[in-house]
C-alpha cells in the first residue's frame, strides 16, 4: 500500500504534464523497476493526473491492510468500489470533499486498488474519464508485469530441470546421442565424447553419417516404422579408427506424440568380438542391456525411474516411487553404504558393484554409479542419481569369452591363442626324449574364392569338414590348430628314427590327399587343394615362434611351386623371402620407370593358316637383372593390388599399338588381353571404352580373356559386368576352361564368344587318352553352345593335327610362334603368316 503523504513528484501538479507523459512515467514505475512496482510513484502520478491532494495504490495482496483515517477513507472506498466493479465517485457530506476509487481488474484477475480524492471541487466527466483510462492502463501494466514474473519463474524451473537431466545423462556410462528427424546430432553426452573423441561443440549440428563406417540407413526407416531398432555395426572415431558397436535407437516424441527424432545408445563391443577374431563365428553378439536410472530426493527417496529400471527389477514407477533407495539393494550390499557415502560427500561419483533386488526378491549383480546432482544450485536443492545395469550377462559373457579365447568357434580346434602353449608342451616333451618334432603350416589354396562365391556360412561348414579330415588323418598324440581364415597348423610332437623327414612327408601327403577329396557345397561340388610348409625341431628352430615363421616361409615356396604340394624349410628361403621383398619394391616402380613392355603371340586360324589375332603378354625388363618371368611378378602384382594399375597400362598400351599398326596401313588384327579378378569392378567397361575412344578404335579390336577364378569372386556382379562389355561390342573369351570351379549350368549363362582350352589339357594329346578325351569334349561343348574354340600351348605338329581334326577353330603356341616384341610382330602382320622358323 502506498499512501500519498510526503511524496514529491516531478513534474508536479501545476506543471500540467500531458497524458502521454504521464503514461510513460506510469509505464516506468510499473515495468522498469527491478525491485518491484513503485507504489509511491504510481500514487503520485494519479494525484498529479487528477489534481488531487490524496492518492492511494495497493496491489491485491495488500488491499486487506487498507484502513480509514480522519484524512482518507481508503478502506471503505475500496470495499464500495469492489462491490460496484467500476469507477466509484463519492462525496463526503461532512466536509464536502470528493473521492474516486476503482478496483484494478484485468480479465478475471484482481490486481489491486487505485483511489484519489480529498479535493473540494467535484470531479467532472473529463476527470472521471481520465481516471478510468489511467486505471485501465495501470491494470494492463500490472498484468504484463505479473505475466512476465510468472514466465521468469517458469523459465527458472525449466532451466533447473534441464540441468538436472544433463547431469544425470552425463553419469550414464554408455554413449547417448539424440538426432532430429533429418539425422543431425542434437545432443551428445560424455560417454559419446569418450567413445568417439568428438566434443559436443565439435559434433552437435553435424549429420550422423560422419560416424558411419558402412551403410546402414535402413535403421532410420525401421526405427520410424517400429519405434525402435537395435543392430551391430561398425562406426568411425574422430581419429579414423573403426570399431564394432552395439547401437540401439528409439523414437523420441513430442507432447502430442509426434516423432521428433531419435535417441541412440552406443556401446563399443570391439573387445568382445576380438576374442572370436571374425564376426561370423557367432550367431549373435551377447545381448547389451541399457542402463537403469533412478532419481531420488535429497533423502534418497525415489522420485522417478526409467523403463530399463522396470525391465530389470520388475518394479513399476508407481510401485517404487516414494520408497527408500536402499530397498533396491540386497542386505549384503546395504553394508556398503558407508563406503558409498564418503566419495559422495566429497562431490565425487561412486562406482562399483551392488547386488540389486528384483520385485520377486531375487538379486542380481549390477554395475552401478551413484552421484548427487544439483538440481537448483541457487536454492541448494539436490537429487540422488543411481545408474546401474545387469552385470549377469557380462559375467556370463566373460566366461564364454575366456572359453572362446582358446577355442576356434568354427572348427572347435585349438586357436591361435592356445597354439603357443601347445607348442611349448610338445617341444619340451621332444627335448626330454631327445626326439625331433615337426610343424606343418597348412594353407588352403584359393579358399577366398569359395568364401566370396558361396558365402560365410557355406565356407564355415567347409572349414569344419576340413578340420575333421585333418584330425582324422593324424595320430592321437598329434596336434592340429586353426590359426584363422584358411590356415591350419599341425604339430607332430615326436619323430623317432633317422627317417623322420619321410615320416613327415608321408603325413603331409596324406593331409593333402584328404583335403583334395571333392566336397559338396549346396548343389555344387568343389575341389580343394592346399600348400604345406614344414619346419623341423630342433634343426630349423628351438621355439614355437621361429618354427611357425619358417614353416610359413616354406608354405609360400610351396604355393609358388604348384597347388597341392609340400615343401621343407631350407635356409636359403630366407634369402628368397628378402628377394621377394626387393622384387615387390622394384615392381612398384616399374610403371614409373617405363620398364614394362608388351609381347604378342600370334593366334592362327586352322581354316586358312593365317594370323587372325594375337594375345598380348606383359613383360618386365628389370634393371640390372634382365627379363623377369611373368610367373614371378604377376602373383605379386595380384597380391599387392598393383595388377589394377598394370592392367590399365596394358589396355592403353595395346590400344596404342593397334592404332600404330592401323596408321601404318597394316592389317588390324584382334588382340586378346587377360583381365585379373581385381580389375573386375563396375567401372571396368567405361575405362576400356575410354581407351578405345582415345585411339579411335572399334570395340572389335579387343578380346578380353577372363579366367574361371574371376567368376568365383562375386559371380552375379561379374556376369553383369561381362554383359556390359559384350553389349558394348567387345569379344569375351573364357581362359583356362576346365581348371576352375564353374559348372556347365553356370557356363551357359555367361555372355562369352570363345572357350580357350588350357595348355594343361593340350600337353598330353594325342598320346594321353584322358587329355585327348577332355579336349574333344571341350570342343564339342563349345560347338553345341555356338562358341568358337582356341587351344593354347600347342607345341607339336601332332597336337595341331589332333585339334584340327577335333574341330578347333584357332591355335597358339610355340609350334607356331613364341611371344614376340611389337617390332617383330609387325613383320608377321605384313605377311599374314607366322615366322618361317616356327
Amino acid at each position: 500500500m502506498a499512501p500519498e503523504h510526503g511524496i514529491a513528484f516531478i513534474p508536479g501538479i501545476h506543471a500540467g504534464p500531458s497524458d502521454f507523459e504521464l503514461s510513460g512515467q506510469l509505464y516506468a514505475a510499473v515495468l522498469q523497476r527491478e525491485d518491484g512496482v513503485c507504489a509511491a510513484s504510481v500514487a503520485a502520478l494519479f494525484r498529479c493526473a487528477l489534481a488531487s491532494p490524496h492518492a492511494c495504490f495497493c496491489a491485491d495482496t495488500e488491499c486487506a491492510t487498507l484502513a480509514d483515517t480522519a484524512e482518507t477513507p481508503w478502506a471503505s472506498l475500496f470495499a464500495d468500489a469492489r462491490r460496484r466493479g467500476s469507477v466509484l465517485p463519492k462525496s463526503d457530506t461532512s466536509d464536502g470533499r470528493h473521492w474516486l476509487a476503482m478496483p484494478l481488474v484485468f480479465g478475471e484477475e484482481a490486481l489491486g486498488f487505485i483511489g484519489v480524492g480529498g479535493r473540494t471541487a467535484a470531479y467532472d466527466t473529463e476527470a472521471l474519464r481520465r481516471f478510468a483510462n489511467f486505471a485501465s492502463l495501470l491494470a494492463g501494466l500490472l498484468k504484463s508485469r505479473r505475466s512476465e514474473e510468472r514466465r521468469l519463474v517458469a523459465l527458472t524451473r525449466s532451466e533447473a530441470s534441464v540441468r538436472q537431466q544433463t547431469q544425470m545423462l552425463a553419469q550414464i556410462r554408455d554413449s547417448l546421442i539424440t538426432l532430429d528427424r533429418e539425422g543431425f546430432i542434437t545432443s551428445w553426452n560424455r560417454g559419446a565424447e569418450s567413445l568417439f573423441g568428438y566434443t559436443a561443440e565439435e559434433i552437435v549440428g553435424q549429420h550422423i553419417l560422419v560416424l558411419y563406417a558402412e551403410d546402414d540407413d535402413d535403421a532410420f526407416n525401421h526405427c520410424f516404422e517400429h519405434g525402435s531398432h537395435s543392430m551391430t555395426v561398425r562406426r568411425r572415431k574422430k581419429s579414423g579408427e573403426l570399431f564394432w558397436a552395439s547401437v540401439s535407437w528409439s523414437l523420441a516424441r513430442d507432447e502430442q506424440g509426434k516423432p521428433v527424432g531419435l535417441i541412440g545408445y552406443i556401446v563399443d563391443i570391439s573387445a568382445q568380438l576380438a576374442a572370436s577374431e571374425t564376426l561370423h563365428l557367432h550367431a549373435r553378439i551377447f545381448e547389451q542391456n541399457n542402463d537403469a536410472i533412478v532419481v531420488t530426493d535429497a533423502h534418497w527417496r525415489i522420485v522417478s525411474v526409467n523403463r530399463a529400471f522396470t525391465r530389470l527389477t520388475g518394479w513399476s514407477a508407481d510401485e517404487i516411487s516414494g520408497r527408500h533407495a536402499l530397498r533396491l539393494v540386497e542386505r549384503s550390499g546395504a553394508r556398503q553404504r558407508h563406503g558409498i557415502a564418503h566419495p559422495l560427500q566429497n562431490g565425487e561419483v561412486w562406482r562399483g558393484s551392488l547386488p540389486v533386488r528384483r520385485k520377486t526378491g531375487a538379486a542380481f549383480p549390477a554395475r552401478a554409479s551413484i552421484s548427487l546432482v544439483d538440481a537448483q544450485p541457487a536454492t541448494g536443492t539436490r537429487h540422488g542419481c543411481i545408474v546401474f545395469s545387469d552385470d549377469s550377462e557380462r559375467q556370463k559373457a566373460a566366461r564364454e569369452i575366456e572359453r572362446l579365447a582358446f577355442c576356434d568357434a568354427v572348427t572347435g580346434l585349438p586357436n591361435r591363442s592356445q597354439l603357443p602353449s601347445l607348442l611349448r608342451q610338445a617341444l619340451a616333451g621332444a627335448t626330454r626324449s631327445g626326439q625331433r618334432s615337426a610343424l606343418l603350416f597348412v594353407d588352403l589354396d584359393r579358399f577366398k574364392n569359395i568364401n566370396d562365391s558361396f558365402g560365410h556360412r557355406a565356407a564355415d561348414a567347409l572349414l569344419r569338414e576340413i578340420g575333421c579330415r585333418i584330425s582324422a588323418t593324424l595320430a592321437p598324440q598329434d596336434i592340429v590348430a586353426r590359426l584363422g581364415s584358411d590356415e591350419f597348423v599341425v604339430v607332430l610332437p615326436r619323430l623317432a628314427g633317422p627317417d623322420h623327414r619321410e615320416q613327415v612327408r608321408d603325413t603331409a601327403h596324406r593331409l593333402l590327399a584328404s583335403i583334395a577329396v571333392p566336397a559338396s557345397v549346396g548343389a555344387h561340388e568343389v575341389m580343394l587343394s592346399a600348400s604345406i610348409g614344414i619346419s623341423v625341431f630342433p634343426d630349423d628352430g628351438t621355439d614355437g615362434e621361429s618354427l611357425l615363421k619358417k614353416a610359413d616361409t616354406a608354405m609360400y615356396r610351396a604355393k609358388r611351386a604348384r597347388s597341392g604340394s609340400c615343401v621343407f624349410y631350407t635356409h636359403d628361403m630366407e634369402d628368397d623371402a628378402f628377394a621377394q621383398l626387393r622384387l615387390e619394391s622394384d615392381l612398384r616402380r616399374a610403371l614409373e620407370r617405363d620398364e614394362l613392355s608388351l609381347h604378342f603371340q600370334p593366334q592362327i586360324s586352322l581354316t586358312n593358316g593365317r594370323v587372325t589375332a594375337a594375345e598380348a603378354l606383359l613383360r618386365w625388363q628389370r634393371p640390372g637383372i634382365g627379363m623377369v618371368s611373368p610367373a614371378q611378378f604377376i602373383p605379386i602384382a595380384e597380391e599387392t593390388g598393383l595388377i589394377v594399375r598394370m592392367g590399365e597400362w596394358m589396355i592403353d598400351a595395346v590400344c596404342r599399338q593397334i592404332a600404330a599398326w592401323r596408321d601404318a596401313s597394316l592389317p588390324v588384327v584382334r588382340v586378346a588381353v587377360n583381365l585379373s579378378a581385381r580389375e573386375f569392378v563396375p567401372e571396368l567397361p567405361a575405362k576400356i571404352l575410354d581407351a578405345l575412344a582415345r585411339y579411335a578404335l572399334p570395340p572389335s579390336a579387343l578380346e578380353l580373356e577372363i579366367t574361371e577364378s574371376v567368376l568365383m569372386s562375386n559371380s552375379e556382379r561379374t556376369v553383369s559386368i561381362m554383359q556390359a562389355l559384350r553389349d558394348a561390342g567387345l569379344r569375351l573369351a573364357l581362359d583356362d576352361f576346365g581348371t576352375g570351379y564353374s559348372s556347365l549350368s553356370y557356363l551357359k549363362r555367361l555372355p562369352i564368344d570363345t572357350l580357350k582350352i588350357d595348355r594343361s589339357f593340350v600337353r598330353g594329346i594325342p598320346d594321353d587318352h584322358d587329355d585327348s578325351a577332355l579336349a574333344r569334349a571341350i570342343v564339342g561343348l563349345a560347338k553345341n553352345l555356338r562358341l568358337s574354340v582356341i587351344a593354347e600351348g600347342v607345341e607339336t605338329a601332332e597336337q595341331a593335327a589332333f585339334l584340327r581334326d577335333a574341330g578347333c577353330d584357332d591355335m597358339q603356341g610355340y609350334y607356331f610362334s613364341r611371344p614376340l616384341p611389337a617390332a617383330a610382330f609387325t613383320l608377321i602382320l605384313r605377311t599374314g603368316q607366322p615366322p618361317a622358323s616356327a
